[in-house]
């Protein structure tokens, strides 16, 4: 089994109120505010958005999340490199990340075991 496509963008601000923002100007509604400068936008029924805000001496970042139903069944083929194995997440799932061949990180998402 591989992944089932992209499942959520997860980017980094330097400040969560103006990014909320920004994308419901362009459609996207409030799901949820976790009250810690970070939350969850949705579109329809295309991929979430998950904005965190980071301090300013940080760069922010931007991470594709790909998702996949089943951790133990996942076989990934020989071009991907895993960076970091499937661990529990603070958020109730489990991720991973691999490496594509220019050097970018790209997350993946599990479903909570048990």
């Amino acid at each position: 089994m591989v992944t089932e496509g992209v499942e959520a963008v997860f980017l980094e601000t330097h400040n969560w109120g103006k990014a909320a923002r920004f994308f419901q100007s362009l459609g996207y509604e409030l799901e949820f505010d976790t009250g810690h400068n970070s939350g969850q936008l949705r579109n329809g029924d295309g991929p979430y958005v998950f904005i965190a805000e980071v301090p300013e001496d940080r760069e922010p970042g931007t991470r594709v999340v790909l998702k996949v139903p089943d951790e133990d069944a996942f076989r990934p083929g020989p071009d991907v490199e895993l960076v970091t194995p499937f661990e529990d997440t603070h958020f109730g799932t489990r991720m991973a990340t691999v490496r594509d061949p220019d050097g970018r990180l790209w997350s993946l998402q599990a479903p909570a075991k048990g």
